[in-house]
């Protein structure tokens, strides 16, 4: 059942599947009781985790969002240090063919991690 939902929901996790008796009625078979207790009992503390959860996904997403733009920044205010008053297209393709080298000096300058500045790759479809 595990393994059908996984490519029903596309995630590449396999999704969590619980079993057992959800109903206000006893058990008519008491086999698996332990298991459906088990099961209810990890539900519900997973159910309980879920605001705890997104609050600490939101913050993460924040600061990397944050670590970006500050990024971004550093990285347009050294381009503008570097653009001259004439000859800006022939700058900014010399620029672009040195980014490796651009993004290297920034990350010296200004002491951001490497994995906070952007790569070149990503960087070209800009």
């Amino acid at each position: 059942l595990m393994w059908s939902l996984g490519k029903v929901l596309n995630t590449p996790e396999v999704a969590r599947v619980y079993i057992g008796s959800f109903w206000d009625q006893p058990y008519q078979n008491d086999d698996n009781r332990k298991l459906f207790e088990m099961e209810e009992e990890d539900l519900f503390r997973d159910i309980q985790s879920v605001p705890r959860g997104s609050i600490v996904r939101k913050l993460n997403d924040l600061v990397k969002r944050c670590r970006i733009a500050k990024t971004h920044a550093y990285i347009m205010a050294h381009i503008k240090n570097e653009m001259p008053v004439f000859g800006k297209e022939a700058k900014m393709k010399q620029i672009i063919a040195n980014l490796p080298k651009v993004f290297q000096q920034i990350e010296q300058s200004t002491g951001i991690p490497a994995g906070d500045s952007l790569t070149s790759r990503s960087s070209r479809k800009i």
